[in-house]
């Protein structure tokens, strides 16, 4: 399946090819202070090949918190968070926001809550190296290519 998704301008797109077909897609409405205020519900497809472009760089910002470990991108344009991202062992991995789906059915997704607090630095890299998209391409495009 593959599912678009972008922030309300379009400055940060991606596209997720979701593989194999989901039944269900879960969500997790992480409950950090950043998540909750920005409407973030995250979802992965470890098996997935995730595609994320940003038209503007100069305005996406990248928000780390906490212990610094992943990067929010805030198109700055719009204040959307559709991604985030996380390098380990030198690849990105990724998680999505289902906010940002365009086209996809909204009962196809399963939302539930998530509570990280707690987790140490070393578990929560540890499941994102299981749990999020390993396959990113992440592009940005040269000033001259940008409306």
């Amino acid at each position: 399946m593959l599912i678009h998704g972008q922030c309300h301008c379009t400055n940060v797109s991606f596209t997720l090819d979701w593989t194999p077909e989901p039944s269900e897609i879960p969500a997790r409405a992480c409950t950090c202070s950043f998540c909750t205020k920005h409407g973030g519900v995250w979802t992965s497809c470890p098996t997935g090949t995730l595609r994320v472009r940003v038209t503007e760089p100069s305005r996406v910002s990248k928000y780390a918190f906490g212990t610094k470990t992943a990067d929010f991108h805030v198109c700055a344009k719009c204040g959307v968070t559709p991604v985030v991202t996380c390098r380990i062992d030198g690849r990105l991995y990724a998680v999505v926001n289902v906010n940002t789906f365009d086209g996809v059915d909204p009962s196809l997704v399963r939302r539930s809550a998530a509570t990280l607090d707690g987790e140490s630095e070393e578990a929560r890299i540890a499941r994102r190296k299981r749990n999020w998209i390993a396959q990113v391409e992440y592009e940005e495009a040269a000033p001259h290519d940008a409306p």
